[in-house]
């Protein structure tokens, strides 16, 4: 069994940091220093650039502009590494309002079609309250 949160990890986040890289690469900033930002090794900043990692997910218009706003405000030194945390759970929490967190449940841990446990934004149920 794979829960939601672990496709978060493996496909989601990395996503991110990937759009990340790439506006952050796009605004003038050097691998290193991008590094620093994200607090991740150089080598991983160079596989997010390059789409050997987190190349899984297309975002829709309203998470790339999350990202880039981000992006322009961690390049221009307006967030704080504090405020950093808020921004990019507040990115993810979109993601998961889309459905995009269900859908790749279903396609990368091949759970049944007709799960009821959904994660998107037509759900309100707590997954605890289906097992009563």
């Amino acid at each position: 069994m794979k829960p939601p949160c672990e496709i978060v990890v493996w496909y989601v986040i990395p996503s991110i940091r990937s759009k990340l890289a790439k506006e952050l690469l796009a605004l003038g900033m050097k691998q290193k220093e991008i590094s620093e930002l994200l607090e991740i090794t150089q080598p991983a900043v160079s596989q997010y650039i390059s789409d050997k990692r987190g190349d899984e997910l297309d975002f829709d218009p309203v998470v790339e502009q999350y990202i880039k706003d981000m992006a322009k405000d961690m390049k221009n030194g307006d967030l704080e590494s504090i405020d950093l945390i808020p921004r990019f759970c507040h990115i993810c929490k979109t993601i998961k309002t889309q459905e995009v967190l269900c859908q790749l449940h279903k396609e990368k841990v091949k759970i049944p079609t007709d799960c009821s446990v959904c994660m998107g934004s037509e759900s309100s149920e707590c997954i605890h309250d289906l097992e009563t």
